[in-house]
């Protein structure tokens, strides 16, 4: 049997949660991002990231954060291999759980931290995955995920300056990413791109890298990442959606998903139709 192990569900709380359960030993995650937080606990081994800058190691029982967009990668730091579970919770559902308390609707926490040590979260965190994968009763389930969430941005969550306030530069490059996130299978170049901003080519790759820690073409693969997830889950066969997303063949659609989530497209859909 494979060592290389990996289950993804959806639930339904809060307009769907994605979550993994896995277990690698060689898998080496290339660089990519999520639209929604990695809120993850290490159950054994421990697991070497890249996130904000730098690298950490995540030892069993602590809990990781990756915060949305943020580019992250990820590897084994111990013989044998690390298995984990882990939510991805986007901006959105953050901000209905604090609507949900009185509190500003807007808000989208940011986590400092990489790796965190909370006994109390990392239980939490636990039951309200075990919930989600196995209960059928929608009170706890709905409970415990609000639970879970209100939890994390109140221990560990930061608030993050609003867009209006960054420089010039920096809403160009902001631009440049809503075009490939709406347009992710659009054949656009780099001179495109820049002559949409106002920016020489040249500028425009340095600065998107800088910011976002990927040239724009890498971008772009995760934006069509994230719309093949969507594809996938509402049953649409692979072929189509590797055309419909902007790749080449169904190969380079595999290959490219199979480094950036740890199963195949195939398996992937398999696991989370709706």
């Amino acid at each position: 049997m494979s060592k290389e192990q990996a289950h993804y569900q959806f639930a339904d709380e809060l307009g769907g949660i994605e979550i993994l359960q896995a277990h690698y030993e060689k898998q080496n995650f290339s660089r990519h991002s999520h639209e929604g937080f990695t809120v993850g606990i290490i159950e054994t081994g421990a697991q070497r990231f890249y996130r904000t800058g730098g690298d950490h190691i995540a030892p069993s029982n602590s809990i990781i954060l990756v915060n949305a967009d943020e580019i992250h990668n990820g590897c084994s730091a111990s013989e044998g291999g690390w298995s984990y579970q882990a939510i991805y919770p986007t901006p959105e559902q953050f901000a209905e759980v604090n609507q949900a308390q009185g509190l500003s609707d807007n808000f989208a926490p940011y986590f400092t931290q990489a790796v965190v040590q909370d006994a109390a979260l990392a239980q939490l965190l636990r039951n309200t995955i075990h919930s989600l994968n196995y209960s059928s009763n929608r009170l706890l389930r709905e409970s415990l995920v609000y639970a879970c969430l209100s939890q994390l941005m109140a221990s560990h969550g930061k608030s993050v300056p609003p867009q209006c306030s960054l420089k010039p530069a920096s809403k160009a490059l902001i631009l440049v990413k809503q075009c490939l996130d709406e347009q992710p299978a659009a054949n656009v170049s780099l001179s495109e791109l820049a002559r949409l901003v106002h920016l020489s080519p040249c500028h425009l790759a340095k600065q998107f890298v800088k910011r976002y820690g990927m040239p724009p073409h890498a971008y772009q693969i995760q934006a069509r990442l994230r719309q093949a997830k969507q594809l996938l889950r509402q049953g649409q066969p692979l072929l189509k959606v590797a055309l419909d997303c902007g790749f080449h063949d169904q190969s380079h659609f595999h290959r490219h998903f199979k480094r950036a989530l740890g199963v195949s497209p195939g398996r992937y859909a398999k696991e989370v139709q709706l």
